[in-house]
């Protein structure tokens, strides 16, 4: 991983690559390296669809090793949907193949010519960029069926569906599993509007005839990396929770905790949540002859990625994500298993984030388009995004724009990004982050939910506004640091807990690339990548007033526990004070 490849989208003549030595880059990997590049390249008042911003691709550092739970991928650019700057995190393939071919960055940069479209495939022989017309408007798992039959079904793929090639705000970019099912997205931000402006439908990535990386001391990297799984697989979340039941585990949890956000945020509890459960939809996985246990990638040991399939056997979507879940279910006044595992599917197939694509719906329920609790209402709207329509674009482009369009005041987001499946009513962390993210609100960027609500690494009361600032900023740092190791971030509820972890992870690194990283090294790059983000949005136009949520958290009292958002500004303006 020494080595960047840039392509210059909009070069004269038709796409120009070239590839540079890391250069000022040097020992950064995933977010840390997308935030870096996009901060000291991209002008932060640019355009995001315009020539001037980039889209950066980055495995982390540990990415491509036999180092468990290292494939996570990072894509950063200036965001379409907030207008700041924005990482995309995601499982799937494509860090660990990109790795092991030794780019530590795919950079795109210009603008393709109106109405042209590229496949870019690189293997050990290099890099070669070719027109795509045949794959215009395909959605991702048409496209994958079509690059199967040419390709083959070792490769690896990261590709946009209409609703990147229509350049929508809330377009993701699909990432083949170990399955080559186009089935992990990169979904936050609209990184696949940027990637649609440049003109590119899919990567192709080959790494056939490559070993994984070496380490600088291989005993050190083997003895840590065997603790390393130890420690993971003892940890009742890491270890038992979550390979049986998925993220989604989580739906009882947060629903008896009355921060599971309902009907567009209006209470805390869902009268269905059983129905939509982890151990529901295990159960029924199990029964049909699906599996609730799956792995995304090559080398994960925590296995929450299951399979979904209909009454016939017949494969309907990975099994949906606790965050895709409630977004498509309780948001929306729906129960249905089904119904929630196609709308997974759509939103995968034509290149759309969950999250916002759930808050869009409940906002159009809320404006009387459809009703709450419309099954086949919704499923018609994310059809409406693949058909191009007016209504469909004013969904795909995300909750805030069709809350302005509907005309609807209660619209749960911050810098123009949906909030995900906790309410910072009854959760207080949670909201701490929300407001005081670089990325807008995103739960991943500090989980407050493994202290507030699972008690991991402590406890802080989830109903009071103590000690909220100190664990979101926290967490904030520790997030930034791990996404830059291209480790997933459920191991944050392992090493919060099991000091000798967390450790075990830092002696990976050091054993690795030759460092003696401690504690303190990983706190000081998790803040030089906050730093770098928050520069960049400040000069993209962001001030303190965007550090907030919206104000009806602040007066509407939210049942059971009929809260209120209580953290006050002096206090999230002190979020970054370090």
């Amino acid at each position: 991983m020494d080595k960047i490849l840039r392509i210059d989208m909009g070069a004269a003549g038709g796409p120009k690559m070239k590839v540079e030595d890391l250069g000022q880059y040097a020992g950064l990997g995933g977010r840390a390296l997308t935030s870096a590049m996009i901060a000291a390249e991209v002008e932060p008042t640019a355009n995001p669809l315009g020539a001037e911003n980039k889209l950066v691709i980055a495995p982390g550092l540990l990415s491509g090793t036999v180092a468990a739970m290292s494939g996570r991928i990072s894509v950063g650019c200036k965001s379409p949907l907030t207008g700041g700057i924005k990482e995309a995190n995601s499982g799937g393939q494509a860090a660990q193949v990109l790795a092991k071919l030794g780019y530590a960055a795919i950079v795109l940069e210009g603008l393709a010519p109106e109405g042209k479209l590229y496949k870019i495939l690189i293997n050990k022989d290099g890099v070669k960029i070719e027109p795509a017309d045949e794959y215009k408007m395909l959605p991702n798992y048409d496209l994958i069926d079509k690059i199967k039959g040419v390709y083959g079904d070792k490769v690896t793929c990261m590709s946009i569906g209409p609703a990147g090639e229509m350049k929508l705000s809330a377009s993701s970019i699909a990432i083949t599993d170990m399955e080559f099912r186009p089935t992990r997205h990169a979904g936050r931000g609209g990184v696949g509007a940027v990637m649609g402006a440049k003109g590119v439908k899919v990567i192709i990535m080959d790494d056939a005839g490559l070993k994984n990386r070496e380490p600088k001391d291989p005993e050190k990297f083997r003895e840590a990396n065997k603790k390393w799984v130890e420690g993971l697989r003892s940890h009742a979340v890491t270890g038992q929770a979550l390979p049986a039941y998925g993220t989604n585990v989580l739906v009882n949890i947060i629903n008896e905790s009355g921060g599971f956000p309902t009907r567009n945020f209006k209470t805390g509890q869902f009268e269905g949540a059983s129905a939509i459960s982890g151990e529901t939809f295990a159960d029924i996985e199990t029964k049909r002859g699906g599996n609730p246990t799956h792995g995304c990638h090559r080398g994960c040991v925590i296995q929450c990625s299951g399979t979904y399939v209909d009454k016939n056997g017949k494969f309907v979507s990975k099994q949906p994500e606790y965050e895709t879940t409630w977004a498509h279910g309780a948001n929306c006044g729906i129960d249905d298993p089904d119904t929630i595992a196609m709308l997974d599917f759509l939103d995968d197939n034509y290149g759309l984030d969950t999250i916002d694509m759930g808050a869009a719906i409940g906002i159009a329920m809320e404006a009387g388009i459809i009703k709450f609790g419309d099954k086949e209402g919704a499923i018609n709207l994310i059809k409406e995004i693949g058909k191009g329509t007016y209504l469909g674009k004013i969904i795909g482009s995300g909750a805030a724009i069709a809350a302005k369009v509907f005309g609807v005041e209660r619209a749960p987001v911050v810098k123009g990004q949906a909030m995900p499946a906790y309410d910072p009513r009854a959760i207080q962390g949670i909201g701490v982050t929300y407001a005081t993210s670089t990325m807008g609100a995103d739960h991943t960027a500090g989980y407050c939910i493994a202290t507030n609500i699972l008690k991991c690494g402590g406890f802080v009361d989830p109903l009071k506004s103590e000690g909220q600032i100190e664990l979101s900023r926290n967490l904030q740092i520790a997030t930034a640091a791990i996404d830059s190791t291209g480790m997933c971030l459920f191991i944050a509820f392992a090493i919060l807990d099991q000091p000798e972890t967390f450790q075990a992870l830092v002696d990976m690194l050091n054993a690795f690339y030759g460092l003696s990283l401690d504690a303190d090294g990983v706190a000081a790059l998790g803040k030089k990548v906050l730093s770098a983000e928050r520069d960049f949005n400040k000069k993209a136009g962001f001030t303190a007033a965007h550090d907030r949520l919206p104000r009806y958290f602040y007066t509407d009292k939210l049942p059971p526990h009929n809260k209120v958002f209580e953290v006050t500004d002096k206090e999230l303006d002190s979020v970054f004070n370090w």
